[in-house]
């Protein structure tokens, strides 16, 4: 199906009342913000970045030595990124998927699909283990194929990750519409475990809050303005307070680096979202989403969309607008015209929905590498550890990525570090102007390939040989 980009008179009235506002995180139940540091402080282990990154950071590194002293800093409040703005999918995948993981380390993929199995299992017992509230289902996932060419493409990946051992199966048109009913629909990819729902907000507060109880400091609206060398350890600039740390674990994604040799391996993407009202018993009948799986569709533009514990639809995607010259900050947070293109997507997706309203509209900034993965390594003499680059899939793999940083940081040798996935680096992004030209170019081509059954043409050719493979 080639959607239509053009919103008509019910999806502009179905933005009617929106809200612009995250809806994980306009709740009264919020925790408020730990205060600011102001003076000087000492910490073994200095995590900077209040994302599910730093999280799990500094949570991994107490619960290994309760002795070591971790001290969090956040420039604004826990969760306020793209922690607390997506769209609550858990993947198993530590490589933005099965393909785009077979086409960079296929020797290694039995070894990361069983890592990224493990560590989705480890978030599922951290839940447990610390009674973190935060509507936690191992839901699965269906990738719903929308135009013919897309079925056998499904078919054709099915077979590739079952002769891994992957637990994935096939659904002709009238077993995915028999889970959730679209007339777009005319199959899918079934991964009954490989994914799970969360609420992301409400992951973030309880993985704080369990790290507090563990002895982690924490101090939010505490922007860092400098990291210098310092004989043995590193001395970190905030804005009222100075950190002298044996070590600083960097967990700042999208956010504008603080190394400079990071600055072109990572480009700020914003995705928007939107949110409807609760659902009726009616309403739910009539698309028959009887479960919790989560979905997505397999279009280079590709949308994704959950239901959540009270009944609503989240539906985003499909638009990732970089904005030229890295453009990142709150400005960029709302698009209206996204907002309609998506409204109007979702009455095409679920005609039977026509007359619901969306309640929240928001977007976030996507750390956006150019193999789609995260990568890794260290600065000042190994006492910097940093990972970036989780381009969307960052709930489940910030949790691997975490623990992979503070291997390094430590200077262990493990399975993880001995990866080539975290050996290597990602191809960087040319300077501006020429990088905001190549984005704008591929991301026309990426639309031109969908209403094309997929057929990618010369430039997107040109980036799979030199092992960019742009593809979402």
């Amino acid at each position: 199906m080639n959607f239509s980009d053009t919103p008509g008179p019910e999806a502009i009235a179905s933005l009617g009342s929106v809200r612009p506002s995250v809806f994980w995180l306009d709740r009264a139940a919020r925790p408020e913000a730990e205060p600011e540091l102001i003076g000087s402080t000492h910490a073994d282990l200095l995590v900077v970045g209040g994302g599910f990154t730093g999280l799990w950071t500094a949570l991994l590194a107490k619960q290994a030595d309760p002795g070591r002293d971790v001290l969090l800093v956040e420039g604004a409040r826990v969760a306020d990124g793209a922690s607390g703005r997506n769209g609550g999918f858990v993947s198993a995948s530590l490589t933005h998927g099965f393909a785009n993981g077979m086409g960079r380390w296929p020797d290694e993929m039995p070894t990361l699909l069983r890592l990224g199995d493990e560590n989705l299992d480890a978030i599922e017992h951290t839940v447990d283990e610390f009674g973190i509230d935060c509507d936690f289902v191992r839901s699965g996932e269906l990738d719903v194929a929308v135009a013919d060419y897309q079925v056998a493409g499904i078919v054709e990946g099915v077979g590739e990750q079952r002769a891994l051992g992957v637990d994935v199966a096939f659904l002709d048109r009238d077993q995915v519409r028999a889970r959730v009913d679209s007339p777009t629909y005319l199959g899918a990819l079934y991964d009954p475990r490989g994914s799970a729902l969360v609420d992301p907000a409400r992951l973030a507060w309880g993985l704080r809050s369990t790290a507090m109880e563990l002895g982690v400091r924490f101090h939010e609206r505490t922007p860092v303005t400098g990291l210098a060398s310092s004989g043995d350890g590193v001395v970190v600039t905030t804005r009222r307070g100075v950190v002298r740390a044996d070590r600083v674990a960097l967990a700042t994604n999208a956010y504008p680096p603080l190394l400079r040799r990071l600055k072109n391996y990572v480009v700020p993407v914003y995705d928007y979202v939107l949110m409807t009202e609760p659902l009726t018993d009616d309403q739910w009948s009539s698309i028959g989403w009887s479960g919790r799986e989560g979905v997505s569709d397999s279009g280079n533009q590709f949308h994704y969309y959950r239901s959540t514990a009270d009944g609503r639809i989240l539906w985003g995607g499909y638009d990732a607008l970089y904005y030229s010259g890295n453009g990142f900050g709150p400005r960029f947070e709302h698009n209206r015209e996204s907002y309609e293109r998506l409204a109007e997507h979702f009455l095409q997706t679920f005609p039977q929905l026509r007359g619901i309203r969306f309640s929240h509209a928001w977007g976030g900034a996507i750390d956006t590498c150019s193999r789609f993965t995260a990568f890794w390594g260290t600065a000042m003499r190994g006492r910097v550890g940093y990972v970036a680059g989780y381009t969307g899939l960052g709930v489940g793999a910030s949790r691997f990525g975490a623990l992979t940083m503070l291997d390094l940081l430590d200077g262990r040798d493990t399975e993880r570090t001995r990866l080539k996935m975290v050996k290597s680096k990602p191809i960087p992004f040319p300077p501006e102007p020429i990088r905001s030209a190549a984005i704008s170019v591929t991301t026309r081509e990426l639309a031109r390939a969908d209403a094309n059954d997929g057929r990618r043409g010369p430039w997107l050719g040109l980036l799979d040989r030199l092992g960019l493979g742009f593809d979402s």
